[in-house]
């Protein structure tokens, strides 16, 4: 695409289109047409440059915004350059973007500034500090301009490019890098934070500068965190004097301008003291040592910050950081006698934690109206920036030194909260719902995800409070009542599910089942949530803790109030439910088998809905799961049932593959492929009239598709390898087509050689006798041109299986016929130093067979100039059966990392219920590879005696003897 005036109208034109809000001008077949078009030109040569030129010369303002948002996209999914793949963005474009986005970006209007900022990251994450080197200095230099909307652009891009130095694993390369940064950029940093600070005291009446001046000072305190969290960087340490001065005033400021009316949004002023409490917590934790001057003088203003803050939600992230920071410290032995005082701990149990355990006005609104949010905070522990949670990380931090004590204090809290709740129930409901939440926090001392509460405070009677304040309410004839009690009653069984006696829970489970027809969301969600956590409970021998027998009495209420919380409003796609119906069915078994014509129909329904606008990742692949684990269930106990899924799923699913519903497709071949395994017999018509299509290039260009397919054709070569054979035998060069375009990338080549080698076990060998000189030749190529670790492991497993199916002369024959003494040099160079690489047990008994078959039933061996290798190659298969595995992987692969693809493509997401039993090509021929090989030697020195015994005498070493004679012995025979 040329830059002209002509190509900038066309794009312009087609940018509107993808906006118009009229559902009439913006018909589907309108929009798609212009996100299509888009799409075909994203790979065209300054396709970039004229979205810039866009977003900078554009009078419409619409225009602009949505150019810069589709650069940042078109950024995010073709910057990185992916090995094996075409590079996406021609070089010259990319010079081109990074000589022009800085001063674009500093000079656009802060909307667009924000997304140049975005895209300026995503390059830096690629090319910043070796490919962009000036990148900083541009970005430095700009700090003299004096223009703080330029001054913030680069603040917000500097943060951008650092923040990820909070999560990054430590190595040499990032080190380095925040060295290079460091050098450039920590004093000029530090010099406009004095430069700023003194400036909000020149402009301290003028509100419109003070916005501009807090924001940098925002995103100051941002970098400030990335570039002092992997360490404690000298040039800080040097100037923390000047640092946490103005840090400790800026947390004491209270500017009467700066406040803001709304009670919900947080304003500068709130969020720049939430980033210098983090800023000290990280300080108090990592560096205590140097911090130890500063931090008296921060306990005393975030106190009294804590104490003079009102409950509004603007305040939230405030207080929820400063009683972080008081968590942090108070955890450290060093800080433990600024806590000691009783009154001191009276003092924050008063006036810290229990003011921050209170159910608001803002929470019940969250919890009614905003319930996936809610449950989001509250269940997956995302509820990192609330008053809540940081109230009781507080009581727990507290408990470390002080468990006696603070225990003492709340205990009095709780009774007292309790009594005023039973004076009025329907009033004071919220001391009870305070009361549940004090004794949680104070009770739990280690949690996890997976197993809920794993350590607990001896000194709260769990059980007892359970029994007497907990089981009432969810035994109370209404499920409607009181929902956020309710709420906190399951959270409670599921939190301290470790620590209720199994009998407890079985009484509750009923309970549960009930309280999944509440008609609130966040009730009926948390009791589908508490069931499953119930049921993933593991007893005595690994067992589920909670037995189908047990739950024999509730399996039919149990499955329908489940399906009937799916149709309960908020509730359509909840993942929670979904969740709990795939765990049911995986703890319940045969059990479940009388509901499954019910089951899978509603199953089916529900997959037609959501497919036509798949929304939510976890629902929809819970929702596969349990498809799966029906077929499974049912089909373990009745084979022939098969076809009654099949009839029940493929309307659906060949609608889904028409429509081409990206999301679901790796989804559906995994399904197909489980039932297909199912059959025994031959490929019913349906599959075959589906296998040319599952050989069209475009699935196998979306890499989420490829783990899938080629499972699925698999399952077709195992069943009916000699249908295709005798009716699709011109399909055979489409399949092998497949195999090298997934040979020839390095993450995918694992996936060819799973395909190629059900080709060589299953197809029928005078099908594939043509092919097979190419197929080698392609190997070699690869071979050749990029040898992995990877690669070779799956090359010497197929060429051995090739042995074990076509015969070791077979093997030999075909090398050689590629080029003389070819097959000698893949035995010196690949097989004899490679094979100890390969690992899986199935992996190692085929080599082990192969070898085997090399060794003992290839007259070459034994009589030409390959006898020489006979030796070396015996003593590495007794090493792949004795010595450990060789897992070492050269320098240069460490990083070649095969789930790592960018962009927007639909990853691949295996379901663990449609998993496929490993299969053992050489199972029913030998069993124990070592005994096969005493006898195939035995075998061969019947054929040549004397021959075997002195080769061995002469030339293997000691130990790889012993370990055969051993071998022999157990075979009970002897060479001759």
């Amino acid at each position: 695409m040329e830059l002209s005036d002509a190509n900038l109208q066309t794009l312009t034109e087609y940018l509107k289109k993808t906006l118009d809000p009229d559902p009439a001008i913006r018909r589907p077949v309108c929009s798609v047409t212009a996100e299509k078009f888009l799409e075909s030109v994203e790979g065209s040569q300054n396709y970039p440059l004229l979205l810039l030129t866009l977003l900078e010369k554009s009078q419409e303002n619409v225009i602009k915004v949505c150019a810069s948002v589709t650069f940042k996209n078109y950024i995010k999914r073709n910057w990185r350059i992916v090995e094996d793949e075409p590079n996406k963005i021609c070089e010259s474009d990319r010079v081109a973007i990074k000589a022009n986005i800085v001063p674009l970006m500093l000079s656009s209007p802060e909307q667009i500034q924000k997304q140049l900022s975005d895209a300026i990251s995503i390059i830096g994450r690629e090319d910043f500090p070796q490919k962009w080197p000036d990148l900083l200095t541009e970005m430095v230099n700009r700090f003299q301009s004096g223009d703080f909307h330029v001054i913030n652009g680069v603040l917000r891009t500097a943060h951008s490019l650092f923040k990820r130095y909070r999560h990054e694993f430590k190595s040499n390369e990032l080190w380095t890098e925040i060295k290079l940064v460091l050098d450039a950029f920590a004093l000029p940093l530090t010099n406009l934070f004095k430069a700023t600070i003194e400036l909000c005291s020149t402009h301290a009446n003028d509100a419109s500068a003070l916005k501009v001046l807090f924001s940098s000072l925002i995103l100051i305190a941002k970098l400030f965190y990335s570039l002092n969290f992997q360490d404690l960087p000298e040039f800080f340490e040097d100037n923390m004097e000047t640092w946490m001065t103005n840090f400790h005033s800026l947390l004491t400021l209270d500017n009467k301008l700066l406040q803001t009316d709304d009670e919900e949004e947080a304003g500068l002023l709130e969020l720049l003291k939430s980033q210098i409490c983090d800023n000290a917590a990280l300080y108090a934790q990592k560096y205590d040592e140097e911090f130890q001057p500063y931090l008296p003088r921060f306990v005393t203003a975030i106190w009294n910050l804590l104490v003079t803050t009102g409950q509004e939600v603007k305040y939230d992230l405030l207080v929820s950081n400063a009683i972080q920071f008081l968590a942090s410290v108070c955890e450290r032995p060093h800080y433990k006698h600024l806590f000691e005082d009783q009154n001191t701990l009276t003092s924050i149990c008063e006036k810290v934690i229990v003011p921050n355990m209170e159910f608001r006005a803002a929470d019940e609104e969250a919890f009614e109206d905003n319930s996936e949010e809610y449950i989001r905070r509250d269940l997956e522990g995302s509820d990192i920036d609330t008053r809540r949670r940081a109230a009781c990380d507080l009581v727990r931090g507290l408990c470390k030194f002080f468990e006696g004590p603070v225990t003492g204090i709340f205990s009095g809290y709780v009774n007292s909260m309790l009594q005023e709740y039973a004076k009025n129930p329907s009033v004071n409901w919220k001391h009870k719902d305070a009361a549940i939440y004090l004794v949680t926090s104070l009770a739990s001392k280690a949690q996890t995800q997976k197993h809920g509460i794993t350590q607990a405070n001896e000194l709260v009677n769990l059980t007892e409070f359970f029994v007497n304040h907990i089981q009432p309410d969810l035994k109370s004839a209404t499920v409607n009542e009181f929902p956020v009690l309710k709420a906190d009653g399951i959270k409670y069984i599921m939190i301290f599910r470790n620590q209720v006696p199994k009998e407890q829970l079985l009484v509750s489970i009923p309970l549960l089942i009930n309280h999944l027809q509440a008609e609130s969301i966040v009730v009926h969600t948390y009791a589908a949530h508490a069931l499953e956590r119930l049921f993933t409970m593991r007893g005595t021998n690994n067992a589920t803790l909670i037995t189908a027998a047990e739950m024999a009495p509730f399996v039919e209420v149990l499955l329908t109030n489940l399906f009937k919380a799916l149709t309960l409003p908020g509730s359509s796609e909840n993942e929670y439910i979904m969740k709990a119906i795939m765990r049911s069915f995986s703890l319940l078994q045969e059990s479940i088998i009388p509901y499954i014509p019910s089951v899978i129909t509603q199953l089916t329904q529900k997959l037609l809905a959501v497919s036509k606008n798949p929304s939510k990742p976890h629902f929809n692949h819970y929702m596969f799961e349990s498809i799966c684990l029906s077929i499974r269930i049912t089909c373990k106990a009745n084979p022939e049932a098969v076809g009654s899924f099949e009839e029940a799923l493929f309307l659906v699913f060949t609608e889904i593959l028409q429509n081409d519903v990206q999301e679901f497709i790796p989804y559906v071949f995994q399904v197909m492929s489980l039932l297909l395994e199912m059959h025994k017999n031959e490929i019913p018509s349906s599959y075959m009239a589906l296998f040319p299509h599952l050989l069209q290039p475009v699935l196998w260009e979306r890499t989420g598709n490829i783990p899938p397919l080629v499972r699925l054709l698999q399952a077709y070569l195992e069943r009916g390898a000699s249908t295709i054979a005798s009716a699709a035998a011109d399909k055979i060069p489409g399949l092998l087509g497949v195999f090298q375009k997934l040979i020839a990338s390095k993450a995918n080549d694992h996936q060819g050689f799973y395909l190629l080698n059900s080709i060589i076990e299953h197809m029928p060998p005078e099908s594939v006798d043509q092919y097979r000189k190419q197929i080698f030749i392609l190997l070699f190529q690869r071979l050749q041109n990029s040898k992995t670790t990877k690669f070779i492991k799956s090359f010497l497993v197929f060429i051995n299986l090739y042995c074990v199916r076509y015969g070791a002369l077979a093997l030999q024959e075909i090398f050689d016929s590629i080029q003389p003494k070819m097959f000698g040099m893949v035995l010196e160079k690949i097989i004899i130093p490679e094979i100890q690489k390969v690992s899986g047990q199935v992996e190692k008994k085929i080599c082990a067979v192969g070898i085997t078959k090399i060794l003992t039933e290839c007259p070459p061996m034994m009589d030409t100039e390959y006898t020489k290798l006979w030796i070396p190659l015996l003593q590495a298969l007794i090493g792949l059966f004795e010595l450990p595995e060789d897992d070492t992987i050269p320098d240069e692969e460490h990083f070649i990392d095969i789930e790592d693809t960018p962009g927007y493509q639909t990853a691949f997401s295996q379901l663990a219920f449609a998993g496929k039993k490993e299969h053992d090509p050489v199972g029913q021929m030998v069993n124990n590879p070592r005994i096969h090989l005493a006898q195939s030697l035995h075998k061969l020195s019947t054929a040549c005696p004397g021959r075997v015994l002195s080769m061995l005498s002469t030339s293997l070493n000691a130990e790889a003897l012993q370990y055969l004679q051993g071998y022999l012995q157990a075979a009970s025979v002897s060479l001759l």
